[in-house]
């Protein structure tokens, strides 16, 4: 699981700001600390959905100490989040994964897009393209 620190500050207007020391770029609020922790993560996707648009690196999540306050990307973010840094390590276009795929480009984009939901089998696929394999875990919850 993708899991990234974040910074809660109480605002004088009763608010929670957020932040991230791994992420510049976010900032928002919420009405209450679980708020804030909800509109973080939505902060966290389109600035992470931007750096895939502009094939930019994704910053690595940094060393999350005990009782450091974190948000944990959602699991179909974490699979598009992976599968682009897959691509990235290989140095492989999106272009050549779609002939590999025997897919339309439109198809792989979507493959990226935290806005498009997409098949389990898709992605899986994709990974094996790139020479990897995705895997699941299941864990009890903390």
């Amino acid at each position: 699981m993708i899991k990234y620190r974040v910074k809660l500050t109480p605002d004088d207007n009763g608010t929670f700001l957020v932040t991230s020391p791994d992420f510049p770029e976010v900032i928002t609020f919420g009405e209450t600390r679980e708020d804030a922790l909800h509109h973080v993560v939505g902060a966290f996707r389109e600035i992470i959905a931007g750096k895939i648009h502009y094939k930019e690196p994704i910053s690595k999540p940094s060393r999350i100490k005990a009782g450091e306050p974190f948000i944990t990307l959602p699991l179909q973010t974490e699979m598009k989040v992976r599968l682009y840094e897959a691509l990235q390590e290989n140095g492989m276009k999106k272009a050549e994964l779609a002939r590999i795929l025997n897919l339309h480009r439109q198809e792989i984009d979507r493959l990226l897009d935290f806005k498009h939901s997409t098949s389990i089998g898709k992605i899986e696929a994709a990974f094996a393209a790139l020479g990897k394999e995705l895997k699941i875990e299941v864990a009890d919850a903390p």
